[in-house]
C-alpha cells in the first residue's frame, strides 16, 4: 500500500517535521477530489477535516450584510485549507468552495487530536506551525473588512 508520507514530507507545513510525527499525519490522511464550485466548508458547520492543496484553486468566504459572499483569501497549490478542526467547537469560520477543479490531501482533524492527547510534543509542534497560517486568514479577513466598510462615507 503506498503511503502519503514523501507527499507530506515535501510541503513545507510538514518540512522537518520528526519521522514517527509525520508517520502520525500520513496514518490520518486521504486524497480527495472536489469539483468547481463544490462547497468544501460552510461557515457554523462541523470543522472535522483540514486540506492541503495539491492542484485547483479555493475561495475563502465570509459574507457582508448587503453585500453577499466576499472572497478573503484564495487557497492554491501546496497551501493549506482550515484551521478550524484546531479550536473548539471546531467549526467552519468562513465558507470555502472550490474554484476549479481541486485535488487535494485530506487530514482527519478528529484523528489528529486524538493523537495529540498521547503525544502532547506532536499537538504542540502541529499548533506551532498551524498558527500562522490562522493570523494570515484573520489578517486577510481584517484587510478585507476595512476595504469593505472603511469606502463608505
Amino acid at each position: 500500500m503506498k503511503t502519503l508520507e514523501p507527499i507530506l514530507e515535501s510541503l513545507p507545513m510538514f518540512d522537518g517535521l520528526k519521522p514517527h510525527h509525520l508517520a502520525l499525519v500520513a496514518g490520518c490522511a486521504s486524497n480527495a477530489r472536489f469539483d468547481a464550485g463544490e462547497f468544501i466548508g460552510r461557515q457554523g458547520a462541523p470543522a472535522d477535516s483540514f486540506w492541503l492543496v495539491r492542484q485547483g484553486r479555493v475561495a475563502l468566504e465570509i459574507h457582508a450584510p448587503g453585500r453577499g459572499a466576499l472572497t478573503i483569501a484564495t487557497v492554491g497549490e501546496n497551501e493549506m485549507l482550515g484551521w478550524s478542526w484546531l479550536v473548539p467547537p471546531h467549526q467552519w469560520h468562513f465558507d470555502a468552495h472550490a474554484l476549479t477543479t481541486t485535488r487535494a490531501i485530506a487530514l482527519d482533524g478528529r484523528c489528529l487530536r486524538g493523537k495529540f492527547t498521547s503525544d502532547p510534543e506532536f499537538g504542540y509542534e502541529i499548533l506551532r506551525r498551524f498558527m500562522p497560517l490562522v493570523v494570515n486568514r484573520l489578517e486577510a479577513t481584517s484587510l478585507q473588512l476595512l476595504d469593505v466598510y472603511g469606502n463608505e462615507a
